[in-house]
């Protein structure tokens, strides 16, 4: 039974710069072992429905802007997995399989550093930032039985995400992020649904939703089971580098 898990992808230079996140997820790979494929639900696919990734061999998509030469010469080149992304479109009924659909960086930052050898198959999942955090818990619902196939879902996203405040941090972000581990850590999943009314300062951390939303994917996987913290830091002092998992190799 692989174990479930949400990471903060944080900026694309992660994978450049040295730094507490950048050495966390460096050695996450190890701590988990090697799923036989990866399925990761990124907050940078955005879509009104549920899209599924049937792309054989993706390519590396470098959706961003201004930063050093080096991160758009860097390539993922791990291969998609057709047969796995019907599988989940059985499992999500409504879903759309798209066969074109690269990795964005919300997909590979992160795995370039937690399987730098790219040899697992990866499928990616959209997000839905028209629709609520039950909806993506639902949809975690739904992938769990892949677990038990040595399948990881990964949610990757960013715990709080207002990049208009990067470095101005304070006690909105800290109360917030609090509150986001606390919630994660004593299983209450109904609460974290309901994290637009319950948290504090919601809105302003993530005045949109996507990069939030990717946790309910691994969450709804687990069934809302108590998690663990495995990363805690701030980044430009207002972006959560939070990190959780939920499942056995949490215990």
């Amino acid at each position: 039974m692989m174990p479930t898990v949400f990471v903060s992808h944080g900026s694309p230079a992660l994978t450049l710069e040295s730094g507490p996140s950048r050495d966390f997820l460096a050695g996450l790979g190890k701590r988990l072992g090697r799923p036989r494929a990866i399925v990761c639900v990124s907050a940078h696919w955005e879509t009104d429905d549920v899209c599924v990734s049937l792309d054989p061999h993706p390519e590396t998509i470098h959706d961003f802007h201004g930063f050093p030469a080096e991160l758009y010469r860097m390539r993922y080149p791990a291969p998609g997995d057709p047969t796995l992304g019907q599988r989940i479109l059985g499992l999500l009924p409504g879903a759309r399989g798209v066969d074109k659909r690269g990795f964005d960086h919300g997909v590979w930052s992160p795995l370039i550093l937690m399987y730098p050898d790219a040899a697992i198959p990866v499928v990616e999942i959209s997000v839905q930032p028209r629709r609520d955090a039950a909806h993506h818990f639902a949809v975690g619902q739904a992938l769990a039985p892949l677990r038990e196939e040595g399948i990881l879902i990964l949610g990757s996203g960013a715990a709080t995400h207002n990049l208009r405040e990067l470095g101005r941090g304070g006690p909105h972000v800290v109360e917030f992020e609090n509150w986001l581990c606390e919630a994660v850590t004593a299983g209450r999943p109904e609460d974290l649904i309901r994290y637009a009314e319950l948290a504090p300062h919601a809105r302003r951390n993530h005045p949109t939703p996507e990069h939030l939303l990717s946790l309910f994917a691994p969450l709804g996987a687990a069934n809302g089971a108590p998690g663990e913290v495995l990363n805690r830091v701030f980044e430009y002092e207002s972006l959560s580098m939070a990190a959780f998992i939920w499942g056995a190799a949490a215990a």
